[in-house]
Protein backbone atom coordinates (compact mmCIF):
# COMPACT_ATOMS: atom_id res chain seq x y z
CA UNK A 1 0.00 0.00 0.00
CA UNK A 2 1.47 3.68 -0.86
CA UNK A 3 2.36 6.32 1.58
CA UNK A 4 -0.62 8.57 0.60
CA UNK A 5 -2.98 5.16 0.21
CA UNK A 6 -2.32 4.12 3.90
CA UNK A 7 -2.67 8.09 4.94
CA UNK A 8 -6.24 7.49 3.60
CA UNK A 9 -6.73 4.15 5.38
CA UNK A 10 -5.32 5.49 8.54
CA UNK A 11 -8.52 8.27 8.11
CA UNK A 12 -11.08 6.06 7.25
CA UNK A 13 -10.27 2.07 7.74
CA UNK A 14 -13.54 0.47 7.16
CA UNK A 15 -13.65 1.58 3.42
CA UNK A 16 -11.44 -1.09 1.35
CA UNK A 17 -8.53 0.45 -0.40
CA UNK A 18 -6.61 -2.37 -1.90
CA UNK A 19 -10.03 -2.82 -4.02
CA UNK A 20 -10.23 0.43 -5.05
CA UNK A 21 -9.68 0.04 -8.86
CA UNK A 22 -11.96 -2.72 -8.89
CA UNK A 23 -15.08 -0.98 -7.85
CA UNK A 24 -14.58 2.50 -8.40
CA UNK A 25 -17.77 3.58 -8.67
CA UNK A 26 -19.19 2.21 -5.20
CA UNK A 27 -15.72 4.55 -3.82
CA UNK A 28 -16.36 7.25 -5.50
CA UNK A 29 -19.90 7.53 -3.88
CA UNK A 30 -18.35 7.03 -0.82
CA UNK A 31 -15.97 9.55 -0.89
CA UNK A 32 -18.96 11.93 -2.18
CA UNK A 33 -20.60 10.85 1.15
CA UNK A 34 -17.45 11.49 3.48
CA UNK A 35 -16.34 14.42 1.73
CA UNK A 36 -12.61 12.93 0.44
CA UNK A 37 -13.18 14.99 -2.46
CA UNK A 38 -12.18 17.72 -0.62
CA UNK A 39 -8.52 16.17 0.43
CA UNK A 40 -5.32 15.92 -1.95
CA UNK A 41 -4.74 12.10 -0.94
CA UNK A 42 -8.03 11.37 -2.89
CA UNK A 43 -6.78 13.51 -6.12
CA UNK A 44 -3.35 11.87 -6.03
CA UNK A 45 -5.02 8.40 -6.05
CA UNK A 46 -7.90 9.25 -8.78
CA UNK A 47 -5.14 10.43 -11.16
CA UNK A 48 -3.13 7.33 -10.94
CA UNK A 49 -5.76 4.88 -11.27
CA UNK A 50 -8.46 3.88 -13.73
CA UNK A 51 -11.06 5.92 -12.32
CA UNK A 52 -9.61 8.60 -14.07
CA UNK A 53 -10.66 6.44 -17.25
CA UNK A 54 -14.33 4.94 -15.96
CA UNK A 55 -15.60 7.69 -14.54
CA UNK A 56 -15.35 10.80 -16.60
CA UNK A 57 -19.08 11.46 -15.45
CA UNK A 58 -18.22 11.73 -11.93
CA UNK A 59 -14.87 13.70 -12.40
CA UNK A 60 -17.21 16.86 -13.52
CA UNK A 61 -19.79 16.74 -10.32
CA UNK A 62 -16.58 16.49 -7.84
CA UNK A 63 -14.67 19.30 -9.57
CA UNK A 64 -17.80 21.38 -9.32
CA UNK A 65 -18.10 20.19 -5.45
CA UNK A 66 -14.47 21.74 -4.92
CA UNK A 67 -15.11 25.08 -7.10
CA UNK A 68 -18.67 25.43 -4.92
CA UNK A 69 -16.49 25.01 -1.52
CA UNK A 70 -13.84 27.64 -3.02
CA UNK A 71 -10.67 24.77 -3.08
CA UNK A 72 -8.26 26.77 -5.08
CA UNK A 73 -5.83 23.71 -5.63
CA UNK A 74 -6.01 19.88 -6.46
CA UNK A 75 -2.22 19.81 -4.58
CA UNK A 76 0.68 17.80 -6.20
CA UNK A 77 1.88 14.33 -5.77
CA UNK A 78 5.14 15.28 -4.39
CA UNK A 79 6.68 13.02 -1.98
CA UNK A 80 6.43 14.50 1.57
CA UNK A 81 9.88 13.58 2.41
CA UNK A 82 11.51 14.49 -0.98
CA UNK A 83 9.90 17.65 -1.94
CA UNK A 84 10.74 17.06 -5.30
CA UNK A 85 8.19 17.92 -8.16
CA UNK A 86 6.29 14.73 -9.85
CA UNK A 87 3.12 14.20 -11.44
CA UNK A 88 0.18 14.06 -9.68
CA UNK A 89 0.48 10.24 -9.63
CA UNK A 90 1.59 8.00 -6.63
CA UNK A 91 2.51 5.07 -9.03
CA UNK A 92 5.44 2.38 -8.14
CA UNK A 93 6.44 0.86 -11.57
CA UNK A 94 6.97 -2.53 -12.21
CA UNK A 95 9.43 -4.34 -14.33
CA UNK A 96 8.29 -4.34 -18.18
CA UNK A 97 8.36 -7.28 -19.95
CA UNK A 98 9.93 -7.59 -23.31
CA UNK A 99 6.34 -7.69 -24.89
CA UNK A 100 4.68 -4.72 -22.41
CA UNK A 101 6.75 -2.39 -20.56
CA UNK A 102 3.57 -0.14 -19.38
CA UNK A 103 3.54 0.81 -15.92
CA UNK A 104 0.57 0.30 -13.53
CA UNK A 105 0.16 1.72 -9.89
CA UNK A 106 0.49 -1.66 -8.64
CA UNK A 107 2.69 -1.38 -5.69
CA UNK A 108 5.39 -3.19 -8.16
CA UNK A 109 3.86 -6.81 -7.52
CA UNK A 110 3.14 -7.21 -11.12
CA UNK A 111 5.12 -7.03 -14.21
CA UNK A 112 2.51 -5.59 -16.17
CA UNK A 113 2.97 -2.23 -16.59
CA UNK A 114 2.30 1.82 -15.41
CA UNK A 115 0.39 4.97 -16.68
CA UNK A 116 1.22 8.35 -16.00
CA UNK A 117 -0.69 11.59 -15.29
CA UNK A 118 0.26 15.00 -16.27
CA UNK A 119 1.30 17.66 -13.93
CA UNK A 120 -1.86 19.76 -14.28
CA UNK A 121 -5.51 19.32 -14.76
CA UNK A 122 -7.67 21.08 -17.00
CA UNK A 123 -10.56 21.92 -14.72
CA UNK A 124 -14.06 21.71 -16.64
CA UNK A 125 -15.21 25.21 -15.01
CA UNK A 126 -14.09 28.96 -15.77
CA UNK A 127 -13.02 28.65 -19.19
CA UNK A 128 -13.06 31.95 -20.80
CA UNK A 129 -13.93 32.54 -24.02
CA UNK A 130 -11.44 32.19 -26.98
CA UNK A 131 -9.66 29.42 -24.92
CA UNK A 132 -7.44 26.73 -26.09
CA UNK A 133 -6.01 24.56 -23.18
CA UNK A 134 -3.84 20.74 -24.08
CA UNK A 135 -2.17 19.06 -21.26
CA UNK A 136 -1.38 15.22 -21.97
CA UNK A 137 -3.71 13.55 -19.07
CA UNK A 138 -2.32 9.99 -20.00
CA UNK A 139 0.17 8.05 -20.73
CA UNK A 140 1.12 4.60 -21.94
CA UNK A 141 4.52 2.88 -22.43
CA UNK A 142 4.68 -0.26 -24.64
CA UNK A 143 8.03 -1.98 -26.33
CA UNK A 144 9.70 1.49 -28.53
CA UNK A 145 6.08 2.89 -28.36
CA UNK A 146 4.79 5.80 -25.95
CA UNK A 147 1.38 6.31 -26.59
CA UNK A 148 -0.03 10.05 -25.23
CA UNK A 149 -3.81 10.95 -24.62
CA UNK A 150 -4.06 14.56 -25.66
CA UNK A 151 -6.49 16.11 -23.55
CA UNK A 152 -7.76 19.70 -25.19
CA UNK A 153 -10.68 22.03 -24.06
CA UNK A 154 -11.46 24.74 -25.91
CA UNK A 155 -14.03 27.37 -26.58
CA UNK A 156 -12.82 28.12 -30.13
CA UNK A 157 -14.65 27.97 -32.75
CA UNK A 158 -14.09 25.62 -36.05
CA UNK A 159 -13.44 22.95 -32.80
CA UNK A 160 -16.11 20.04 -33.25
CA UNK A 161 -15.89 19.09 -29.53
CA UNK A 162 -15.26 21.65 -26.44
CA UNK A 163 -13.73 18.88 -24.43
CA UNK A 164 -11.71 16.30 -26.73
CA UNK A 165 -9.43 13.13 -25.87
CA UNK A 166 -6.81 11.87 -28.49
CA UNK A 167 -4.28 9.19 -28.32
CA UNK A 168 -0.83 10.45 -30.35
CA UNK A 169 2.63 8.83 -30.53
CA UNK A 170 5.87 10.91 -30.79
CA UNK A 171 6.27 10.47 -34.48
CA UNK A 172 2.71 12.49 -35.01
CA UNK A 173 4.52 15.41 -32.77
CA UNK A 174 7.61 15.29 -35.09
CA UNK A 175 4.70 15.18 -37.62
CA UNK A 176 3.23 18.09 -36.03
CA UNK A 177 6.32 20.18 -35.90
CA UNK A 178 7.26 19.65 -39.46
CA UNK A 179 4.15 21.18 -40.95
CA UNK A 180 4.65 24.47 -38.97
CA UNK A 181 8.54 24.68 -39.91
CA UNK A 182 7.58 23.70 -43.45
CA UNK A 183 4.76 27.00 -43.36
CA UNK A 184 6.54 29.96 -44.73
CA UNK A 185 4.06 31.99 -43.55
CA UNK A 186 5.62 30.95 -39.86
CA UNK A 187 8.68 32.17 -41.08
CA UNK A 188 9.04 35.06 -38.72
CA UNK A 189 8.32 33.30 -36.08
CA UNK A 190 10.22 30.67 -33.18
CA UNK A 191 8.66 27.13 -33.90
CA UNK A 192 8.63 25.47 -30.52
CA UNK A 193 11.62 22.74 -30.77
CA UNK A 194 10.12 19.37 -31.36
CA UNK A 195 10.43 17.26 -28.25
CA UNK A 196 13.50 14.35 -27.98
CA UNK A 197 12.32 10.95 -28.63
CA UNK A 198 11.62 8.61 -25.84
CA UNK A 199 14.33 6.54 -24.79
CA UNK A 200 14.33 4.04 -22.36
CA UNK A 201 16.09 1.45 -23.69
CA UNK A 202 19.24 1.77 -20.79
CA UNK A 203 16.53 1.12 -18.10
CA UNK A 204 14.75 -1.47 -19.63
CA UNK A 205 17.93 -3.05 -20.51
CA UNK A 206 19.29 -2.79 -16.69
CA UNK A 207 15.43 -3.97 -15.61
CA UNK A 208 16.13 -6.66 -18.17
CA UNK A 209 19.43 -7.90 -16.00
CA UNK A 210 18.03 -7.56 -12.84
CA UNK A 211 15.00 -10.25 -13.72
CA UNK A 212 17.66 -12.50 -15.46
CA UNK A 213 20.20 -12.22 -12.24
CA UNK A 214 17.07 -12.55 -9.74
CA UNK A 215 18.59 -16.26 -8.42
CA UNK A 216 22.19 -14.68 -7.65
CA UNK A 217 20.71 -12.15 -4.98
CA UNK A 218 18.74 -12.00 -1.42
CA UNK A 219 15.25 -11.11 -1.50
CA UNK A 220 16.11 -7.69 -0.07
CA UNK A 221 18.77 -7.06 -2.56
CA UNK A 222 16.35 -7.51 -5.02
CA UNK A 223 13.41 -5.56 -3.54
CA UNK A 224 16.02 -3.21 -3.32
CA UNK A 225 17.45 -2.76 -7.02
CA UNK A 226 14.27 -3.42 -8.85
CA UNK A 227 12.79 -0.11 -6.45
CA UNK A 228 15.90 2.09 -7.60
CA UNK A 229 15.35 0.90 -11.48
CA UNK A 230 12.09 1.22 -11.50
CA UNK A 231 12.02 5.01 -10.27
CA UNK A 232 14.94 5.43 -12.55
CA UNK A 233 12.76 4.41 -15.56
CA UNK A 234 9.56 6.22 -13.85
CA UNK A 235 11.44 9.51 -14.03
CA UNK A 236 12.65 9.32 -17.59
CA UNK A 237 8.99 8.35 -18.64
CA UNK A 238 7.74 11.69 -16.76
CA UNK A 239 10.23 13.75 -18.64
CA UNK A 240 9.26 12.26 -21.81
CA UNK A 241 5.75 13.52 -20.78
CA UNK A 242 6.43 16.46 -19.58
CA UNK A 243 8.47 17.87 -22.72
CA UNK A 244 5.87 17.11 -24.92
CA UNK A 245 3.28 18.75 -23.22
CA UNK A 246 5.27 21.81 -22.99
CA UNK A 247 5.47 21.22 -26.87
CA UNK A 248 1.84 21.25 -27.07
CA UNK A 249 1.42 24.15 -24.73
CA UNK A 250 4.19 26.60 -26.34
CA UNK A 251 1.34 26.04 -29.72
CA UNK A 252 -1.26 26.41 -27.80
CA UNK A 253 -0.57 29.70 -26.21
CA UNK A 254 0.68 31.06 -29.35
CA UNK A 255 -1.94 33.51 -30.84
CA UNK A 256 -1.15 32.74 -34.31
CA UNK A 257 -0.05 28.37 -33.77
CA UNK A 258 -3.44 28.29 -31.92
CA UNK A 259 -5.42 28.75 -35.11
CA UNK A 260 -3.14 26.23 -37.60
CA UNK A 261 -5.29 23.52 -39.35
CA UNK A 262 -2.60 21.34 -38.84
CA UNK A 263 -2.87 21.75 -34.54
CA UNK A 264 -6.45 21.37 -35.07
CA UNK A 265 -6.66 18.08 -36.66
CA UNK A 266 -3.47 17.00 -34.31
CA UNK A 267 -5.92 18.02 -31.00
CA UNK A 268 -9.21 16.29 -32.70
CA UNK A 269 -8.75 14.09 -35.49
CA UNK A 270 -9.26 10.40 -33.36
CA UNK A 271 -7.57 8.41 -36.23
CA UNK A 272 -3.90 7.92 -36.32
CA UNK A 273 -2.24 10.38 -38.47
CA UNK A 274 0.18 8.09 -40.66
CA UNK A 275 3.04 9.54 -38.93
CA UNK A 276 5.24 6.47 -39.33
CA UNK A 277 8.74 6.30 -37.69
CA UNK A 278 11.60 7.84 -39.79
CA UNK A 279 13.59 5.30 -42.16
CA UNK A 280 16.61 5.50 -43.09
CA UNK A 281 16.15 7.52 -46.41
CA UNK A 282 14.67 10.00 -44.20
CA UNK A 283 17.01 9.98 -41.27
CA UNK A 284 19.71 10.62 -44.16
CA UNK A 285 17.58 13.38 -45.60
CA UNK A 286 17.05 14.95 -42.08
CA UNK A 287 21.31 14.95 -41.79
CA UNK A 288 21.71 16.66 -45.17
CA UNK A 289 18.57 19.11 -44.19
CA UNK A 290 20.82 20.00 -40.99
CA UNK A 291 24.10 20.38 -42.81
CA UNK A 292 22.17 22.89 -45.40
CA UNK A 293 20.84 24.89 -42.64
CA UNK A 294 24.55 24.91 -41.25
CA UNK A 295 25.51 25.90 -44.60
CA UNK A 296 22.93 28.83 -45.30
CA UNK A 297 24.40 30.07 -41.60
CA UNK A 298 27.48 30.30 -42.75
CA UNK A 299 26.90 31.57 -46.89
CA UNK A 300 24.72 34.19 -45.70
CA UNK A 301 26.58 34.94 -42.63
CA UNK A 302 29.23 36.33 -44.91
CA UNK A 303 27.48 37.06 -48.28
CA UNK A 304 24.24 39.00 -46.63
CA UNK A 305 24.92 42.35 -44.77
CA UNK A 306 22.49 42.83 -42.11
CA UNK A 307 21.21 46.44 -42.18
CA UNK A 308 19.57 46.31 -38.88
CA UNK A 309 21.64 46.79 -36.02
CA UNK A 310 19.17 44.48 -33.85
CA UNK A 311 19.15 41.63 -35.33
CA UNK A 312 23.00 41.29 -36.34
CA UNK A 313 23.45 41.76 -32.40
CA UNK A 314 20.84 38.64 -31.96
CA UNK A 315 22.20 36.51 -34.49
CA UNK A 316 26.03 36.89 -32.84
CA UNK A 317 24.28 36.10 -29.17
CA UNK A 318 22.24 33.45 -30.25
CA UNK A 319 25.51 31.64 -31.62
CA UNK A 320 27.89 31.86 -28.96
CA UNK A 321 24.75 31.71 -26.27
CA UNK A 322 23.62 28.26 -27.97
CA UNK A 323 27.43 27.25 -28.01
CA UNK A 324 27.72 28.02 -23.63
CA UNK A 325 24.14 26.19 -23.24
CA UNK A 326 25.66 23.38 -25.08
CA UNK A 327 29.06 23.21 -23.07
CA UNK A 328 26.86 24.01 -19.88
CA UNK A 329 24.50 20.82 -20.42
CA UNK A 330 27.01 18.49 -21.54
CA UNK A 331 29.16 19.97 -17.54
CA UNK A 332 26.07 19.40 -15.43
CA UNK A 333 25.86 16.37 -16.96
CA UNK A 334 29.09 15.11 -15.84
CA UNK A 335 28.41 16.84 -12.59
CA UNK A 336 25.41 15.11 -12.02
CA UNK A 337 26.92 11.64 -13.09
CA UNK A 338 29.87 12.42 -10.43
CA UNK A 339 27.25 12.84 -7.64
CA UNK A 340 25.68 9.53 -8.97
CA UNK A 341 29.32 7.94 -8.89
CA UNK A 342 29.93 8.95 -5.62
CA UNK A 343 26.75 7.71 -4.11
CA UNK A 344 27.70 4.25 -5.92
CA UNK A 345 30.66 4.30 -3.95
CA UNK A 346 28.59 4.88 -0.33
CA UNK A 347 26.74 1.86 -1.73
CA UNK A 348 29.54 -0.58 -2.15
CA UNK A 349 30.70 0.95 1.20
CA UNK A 350 27.35 -0.26 3.05
CA UNK A 351 28.07 -3.57 1.33
CA UNK A 352 30.88 -4.03 2.73
CA UNK A 353 30.16 -3.31 6.29
CA UNK A 354 27.18 -5.37 6.20
CA UNK A 355 29.10 -8.21 4.89
CA UNK A 356 31.48 -7.48 7.99
CA UNK A 357 28.79 -7.19 10.77
CA UNK A 358 27.83 -10.77 9.95
CA UNK A 359 31.15 -12.17 10.88
CA UNK A 360 31.30 -9.85 13.93
CA UNK A 361 30.35 -10.56 17.56
CA UNK A 362 28.61 -8.11 20.16
CA UNK A 363 28.97 -4.22 20.13
CA UNK A 364 31.67 -4.28 16.63
CA UNK A 365 28.45 -6.15 15.14
CA UNK A 366 26.26 -3.56 15.85
CA UNK A 367 28.37 -0.84 14.88
CA UNK A 368 28.99 -2.12 11.50
CA UNK A 369 25.55 -3.00 10.57
CA UNK A 370 24.78 0.85 11.61
CA UNK A 371 27.70 2.40 10.24
CA UNK A 372 26.52 -0.01 6.79
CA UNK A 373 22.84 1.33 7.44
CA UNK A 374 24.56 5.10 7.55
CA UNK A 375 26.44 4.70 4.38
CA UNK A 376 23.46 3.64 2.39
CA UNK A 377 20.84 6.58 3.00
CA UNK A 378 23.90 8.60 2.49
CA UNK A 379 23.76 7.47 -0.52
CA UNK A 380 20.06 7.90 -1.65
CA UNK A 381 20.97 11.31 -0.58
CA UNK A 382 23.63 12.20 -3.24
CA UNK A 383 21.40 10.36 -5.72
CA UNK A 384 18.39 12.21 -4.92
CA UNK A 385 20.82 15.36 -4.90
CA UNK A 386 21.63 14.77 -8.53
CA UNK A 387 18.14 14.26 -9.97
CA UNK A 388 16.98 17.38 -8.63
CA UNK A 389 19.96 18.99 -10.38
CA UNK A 390 19.46 17.09 -13.77
CA UNK A 391 16.02 18.21 -13.19
CA UNK A 392 16.19 21.93 -12.69
CA UNK A 393 19.28 22.85 -14.14
CA UNK A 394 20.22 20.38 -16.74
CA UNK A 395 16.70 20.15 -18.54
CA UNK A 396 16.49 23.50 -18.51
CA UNK A 397 20.02 24.10 -20.49
CA UNK A 398 18.96 20.97 -22.84
CA UNK A 399 16.13 22.58 -23.56
CA UNK A 400 16.97 26.54 -23.84
CA UNK A 401 19.71 24.93 -25.99
CA UNK A 402 17.48 23.66 -28.56
CA UNK A 403 15.29 26.59 -28.01
CA UNK A 404 17.57 28.94 -29.09
CA UNK A 405 18.60 26.93 -32.26
CA UNK A 406 15.25 27.82 -33.16
CA UNK A 407 15.17 31.26 -32.57
CA UNK A 408 18.60 31.35 -34.55
CA UNK A 409 16.58 29.30 -37.25
CA UNK A 410 14.46 32.80 -37.49
CA UNK A 411 17.33 34.77 -37.79
CA UNK A 412 18.44 32.54 -40.87
CA UNK A 413 15.37 32.46 -42.34
CA UNK A 414 14.97 36.48 -42.09
CA UNK A 415 18.73 36.79 -43.51
CA UNK A 416 17.34 34.35 -46.29
CA UNK A 417 14.32 36.40 -47.07
CA UNK A 418 16.84 39.64 -46.71
CA UNK A 419 18.76 37.94 -49.78
CA UNK A 420 15.89 37.48 -51.91
CA UNK A 421 14.68 40.98 -51.30
CA UNK A 422 18.11 42.39 -52.57
CA UNK A 423 18.16 39.84 -55.33
CA UNK A 424 14.41 41.25 -56.39
CA UNK A 425 16.37 44.94 -56.44
CA UNK A 426 18.93 43.48 -58.31
CA UNK A 427 16.65 41.72 -61.15
CA UNK A 428 14.61 45.29 -61.21
CA UNK A 429 17.21 47.36 -61.89
CA UNK A 430 18.86 44.93 -64.88
CA UNK A 431 15.14 44.95 -66.10
CA UNK A 432 14.70 48.81 -66.04
CA UNK A 433 18.37 49.50 -68.08
CA UNK A 434 16.53 46.52 -70.49
CA UNK A 435 13.57 48.51 -70.66
CA UNK A 436 11.63 44.54 -70.89
CA UNK A 437 8.55 43.33 -68.10
CA UNK A 438 9.68 46.16 -65.47
CA UNK A 439 5.82 45.84 -64.15
CA UNK A 440 6.53 42.02 -63.46
CA UNK A 441 9.86 42.90 -61.32
CA UNK A 442 8.15 46.00 -59.77
CA UNK A 443 5.55 43.49 -58.32
CA UNK A 444 8.07 40.95 -57.33
CA UNK A 445 10.07 43.66 -55.57
CA UNK A 446 7.22 45.07 -53.79
CA UNK A 447 6.24 41.59 -52.66
CA UNK A 448 9.32 40.55 -51.44
CA UNK A 449 9.98 43.87 -49.40
CA UNK A 450 6.62 43.25 -48.03
CA UNK A 451 7.40 40.25 -47.16
CA UNK A 452 11.00 40.75 -45.31
CA UNK A 453 9.52 43.70 -43.53
CA UNK A 454 6.91 41.93 -42.30
CA UNK A 455 9.26 39.24 -41.08
CA UNK A 456 11.62 41.62 -39.39
CA UNK A 457 8.90 43.09 -37.16
CA UNK A 458 7.06 39.71 -36.29
CA UNK A 459 10.38 38.54 -35.89
CA UNK A 460 11.83 41.34 -33.20
CA UNK A 461 8.53 40.59 -31.03
CA UNK A 462 9.37 37.23 -31.31
CA UNK A 463 13.34 37.49 -30.44
CA UNK A 464 11.92 40.09 -27.41
CA UNK A 465 9.41 37.16 -26.03
CA UNK A 466 12.02 34.71 -26.07
CA UNK A 467 14.60 37.08 -24.30
CA UNK A 468 11.47 37.80 -21.40
CA UNK A 469 10.48 34.02 -21.43
CA UNK A 470 14.41 32.33 -21.12
CA UNK A 471 15.21 34.80 -18.08
CA UNK A 472 12.10 33.92 -16.35
CA UNK A 473 12.75 30.29 -16.55
CA UNK A 474 16.35 30.20 -15.50
CA UNK A 475 15.54 32.51 -12.41
CA UNK A 476 12.90 30.00 -11.66
CA UNK A 477 15.15 27.21 -12.39
CA UNK A 478 18.23 28.39 -10.47
CA UNK A 479 16.11 29.81 -7.27
CA UNK A 480 14.59 26.33 -7.06
CA UNK A 481 17.94 24.52 -7.70
CA UNK A 482 19.28 26.69 -4.27
CA UNK A 483 16.29 26.22 -2.17
CA UNK A 484 17.08 22.41 -3.39
CA UNK A 485 20.68 22.42 -2.78
CA UNK A 486 20.24 23.93 1.26
CA UNK A 487 17.59 21.63 2.04
CA UNK A 488 19.58 18.56 1.12
CA UNK A 489 22.62 19.78 2.64
CA UNK A 490 20.46 20.66 5.81
CA UNK A 491 18.81 17.13 5.62
CA UNK A 492 22.53 15.59 4.93
CA UNK A 493 24.26 17.46 7.87
CA UNK A 494 21.54 16.52 10.24
CA UNK A 495 21.16 12.88 9.56
CA UNK A 496 25.03 12.52 9.91
CA UNK A 497 24.92 14.68 13.07
CA UNK A 498 22.50 11.96 14.65
CA UNK A 499 23.83 9.23 13.17
CA UNK A 500 27.09 10.38 14.85
CA UNK A 501 25.29 10.33 18.17
CA UNK A 502 24.33 7.14 17.43
CA UNK A 503 27.17 5.56 16.57
CA UNK A 504 29.18 7.11 20.07
CA UNK A 505 26.07 5.44 22.49
CA UNK A 506 27.08 1.82 20.75
CA UNK A 507 30.88 2.28 21.60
Amino acid sequence: MTASLLKIHNQCPAVDLLNIQEEEEYTLNILLNTEWYLKEEFWILFYSSSIWKKGRNLITTLMDLMVEENVSSLGTAADAQHQTPTTMTNVIASTPTSNDSRLTPNNGCRSAATSESSSSVITPSGIADDTLLVEISDALSEKDKVKFTVHTRTTLPGFAKSDNNVVRQHEEFVWLHDRFEENEDYGGYIIPPCPPRPDFDVSREKLQRLGEGEGNMTKEEFKKMKSELEAEYLATFKKTVAMHEVFLRRLANHPVFRVDPHLKVFLEYDQDLCAKPRKKTAIFGGLVKSIGKTTDEIIFGVTVRDVNDFFENELQFLTEYHGHLREAALRTERMTQRHKEIGECHQKLSNALAQLSTTEKGLMETFCAKTAEIFEKVKNLEVRVASDQDLKLGDTLRYYQRDSEAAKALLIRRLRCLAAYEATNRNLEKVRAKNKDIHAAEAAQAEACEKFEAMSACGKEELVGFRNRRVQAFQKSFVELADLEIKHAKSQYEYLRQSLLVLKEIV
